[in-house]
């Protein structure tokens, strides 16, 4: 019963001075706000990272070659994975679904009088299922055009656009550095995978693209499914070992190439998001203290300007645990309601930012309560001390007190 009362007075208190207790909420709404808005982008980013990984195709390996850089750093610029690598991994390795050579480059692309700098993967037929790409308008290439090296390509949407304006590029023809390809498909919409637009690109054979565009005999990577409820890491282990055996590495050398899987890729995306989501949410979380400082702060002039109230209640017998009590719940209460308006305040900001923005927000209810949490023991840590000071005060020299 008396807690309730002590609530009672303390809010009686804080509403005798409505803007005072506003502006000592101020610091911990904003804090609180920025705490959640900034976890909320974290979240958003990190399912989004996640999402566009999942993206990239089911049970997917990716073989490249290392760098020839030191202490760790790959660049990725020896050239030593060939077709007969690729081959050989599809013969020999046990697991694997199917695989595709991959080689690339940037090359001009024209239709009429409009072009466009673009990006040119050379595929198998087999790489749009690897890579969870789908087929919009048209087909994908045949075994046939592959084998034999004819001039077809696939358009990514956003390139479709650039070159035809909204016109239909099936069965046109465009050029890649002055050489003339018959369009015969179209991929739907993928969107942005992080530094690389999948729909803005040209998929062509990867036999035309060694041979006729880029003249290469290597291999940029290979890319590989593994076969439906196979162990990826079984896979990757096969493959670590015929690719050694042919590469003649010898025992204790690293190897001359890497095989990155789906779950070391989330592994390391997560990481990174993670580590930015701390980052931020320790910079925000600056805020609430600042505002627990402004909260002792107002706390301290309350307790001044109550000094004679202070000694009254001790006269007639208030004990010094009910004084304390009073001051810190009156603490607790400018924390807890600032605590609540500002996860209002966050999840509208990072729903705000959300339209804006790629990065789709996700309010977690266990950053709330977190923040929520942090607010209220902003509230005891800081306002402690005044209540402490309340308590201590001597009944004859607080009745003094003008």
């Amino acid at each position: 019963m008396l807690f309730w009362t002590i609530v009672k007075v303390g809010f009686k208190s804080l509403w005798a001075n409505k803007l005072r207790s506003a502006l000592a909420m101020l610091g911990i709404i904003i804090g609180v706000g920025a705490v959640i808005a900034m976890l909320a982008l974290g979240a958003g980013a990190r399912n989004m990272v996640l999402n566009r990984i999942s993206s990239m195709g089911t049970n997917l390996l990716i073989v490249r070659p290392s760098g020839s850089g030191r202490g760790g750093v790959s660049t990725g610029t020896q050239q030593n994975l060939t077709l007969a690598d690729a081959q050989a991994l599809l013969d020999e390795a046990p697991g694997i679904e199917r695989l595709s050579p991959v080689v690339g480059g940037t090359v001009q692309a024209k239709f009429m009088n409009r072009n466009t700098r673009a990006s040119v993967n050379g595929i198998a037929s087999t790489w749009l299922p690897i890579r969870g790409f789908e087929v919009e308008k048209g087909r994908g290439f045949t075994e046939l055009e592959v084998e034999s090296g004819f001039r077809t390509a696939i358009l990514g949407s956003v390139t479709a656009e650039t070159l035809f304006l909204g016109e239909d590029p099936l069965e046109q023809t465009i050029k890649l550095k002055g050489i003339n390809f018959r369009v015969v498909g179209v991929l739907k919409s993928k969107g942005d995978q992080g530094g690389f637009n999948a729909d803005d690109q040209v998929l062509v054979p990867y036999t035309t693209a060694m041979k006729q565009l880029f003249g290469l005999d290597y291999l940029r990577e290979i890319d590989v499914e593994a076969s439906e409820g196979g162990k990826q890491g079984e896979v990757k282990a096969a493959i670590t070992t015929l690719l050694r055996k042919r590469h003649r590495t010898q025992a204790g050398a690293e190897d001359d190439f890497n095989v990155r899987d789906q779950a070391e890729m989330i592994e390391t995306s997560t990481e990174v998001t993670r580590t930015f989501t701390i980052l931020l949410g320790g910079i925000a979380g600056i805020s609430l203290l600042v505002g627990g400082i402004g909260i002792m702060n107002i706390m301290l002039v309350t307790v001044t300007e109550r000094t004679r109230e202070i000694g009254i209640r001790k006269a007639i017998g208030a004990k010094r645990g009910s004084i304390l009590a009073q001051f810190l719940i009156e603490s607790v209460i400018v924390s807890g309601l600032g605590g609540v308006f500002g996860v209002g305040l966050g999840a509208g900001l990072a729903l705000a930012i959300s339209r804006f923005s790629p990065i789709k927000a996700q309010v977690e209810w266990q950053s709330a309560l977190m923040s929520l949490s942090f607010a209220l023991f902003v509230g005891i840590f800081f306002g402690f001390y005044p209540a402490r000071r309340a308590a201590a005060l001597d009944p004859i020299e607080a009745l003094r007190y003008e």
